[in-house]
């Protein structure tokens, strides 16, 4: 077996226990490319990415481009003569980078390509209600994500899971096959698979603030999928009203469906022992964590020991 010498690039936790199981495997990793340290927080302390912090505490040699065109870079790349470059959660990157290594450039991607191309494959699975998904490894092209397929992990999506739980799934996955697949090209153990697309792919863009926003003429199943899919991050929210009246914005991290029985009421906030409900036409919708307006991200439990009823409350202006 021959071990290739690998420059590996990536920036969130993501990206940390796959380095971390090439590292622990001995495999030669010269230097982790990673963001510039960035002002965090209300104090604006500069503050590192998780890759740097782990490659710093195994005295892993750091670079932080901020132009990774520059020449400087590029020549600093150069002299490590790596065999091999691996990208996993990192930025775009230029062809001079990634055609620089004699036994290619691969990336894995937190999905079964060529489903769900694009920055957020993990919260979309779950928002589209797939029951299984994967990570694929693939050498990077001029397209993004659409290079050559090396291999791939299949993993099952829970109706429990959300987007925090699913990225854990698929990071261990991502440990395995990061090991895997190194191996297999050093080895010159290769089989690669052209993505071919069939026109059922799903895409998986970048999601904003505005996405975020339930809809909740939805079905309840997709209200329940839409939540769970942005919960940690980026979070679903809708506005919460009193008598017709918006008093604020309610973020929504986990429910779980009492009922799809169909309802004459819709769109109605109900305090029920010990528990909150949204009383929706296609079901209703319990609440178990939230943060509501003013207040900090809790369990259900916790808020109401605090709280005091409101009444005529509702997540639409005008109650049906």
């Amino acid at each position: 077996m021959t071990k290739p010498s690998i420059v590996y690039m990536g920036t969130p936790d993501f990206a940390v226990a796959p380095l971390k199981a090439l590292v622990e495997n001995n495999f030669d990793v010269k230097a982790v490319v990673t963001v510039a340290d960035k002002p965090s927080g209300r104090g604006q302390q500069m503050r590192m990415s998780a890759v740097k912090q782990y490659a710093s505490e195994h005295n892993i040699r750091v670079i932080q481009p901020l132009k990774l065109k520059s020449p400087e870079f590029l020549e600093e790349l150069k002299n490590l003569n790596a065999d091999l470059f691996i990208v996993i959660a990192f930025r775009m990157l230029p062809k001079e980078v990634w055609q620089m290594p004699k036994l290619g450039t691969f990336n894995i991607h937190g999905s079964l390509l060529p489903n769900y191309r694009g920055a957020a494959p993990i919260n979309w699975a779950i928002m589209n209600g797939d029951k299984k998904t994967g990570v694929t490894a693939f050498f990077i092209n001029e397209e993004i994500d659409s290079g050559k397929m090396i291999d791939s992990i299949e993993v099952a999506i829970e109706d429990s899971d959300d987007a925090g739980a699913l990225h854990d799934k698929l990071m261990n996955a991502a440990s395995n096959l990061v090991v895997q697949t190194a191996r297999n090209i050093g080895d010159g153990k290769l089989k690669l698979k052209q993505q071919v697309l069939t026109g059922k792919e799903n895409p998986a863009p970048k999601i904003f603030k505005n996405d975020c926003e339930i809809n909740w003429s939805q079905p309840i199943e997709k209200n329940y999928n839409f939540i769970r899919g942005l919960s940690p991050y980026p979070v679903a929210w809708s506005s919460l009203y009193q008598d017709g009246k918006k008093i604020g914005q309610l973020r929504i991290y986990k429910t779980s469906i009492v009922s799809t029985e169909s309802n004459k009421e819709h769109g109605k906030v109900v305090f029920r022992n010990g528990t909150i409900q949204l009383i929706l036409s296609t079901g209703i919708l319990q609440i178990d964590e939230l943060q509501w307006p003013g207040k900090k991200k809790m369990d259900v439990k916790s808020f109401l020991n605090g709280f005091r009823t409101q009444e005529n409350l509702s997540v639409i202006g005008h109650l049906s």
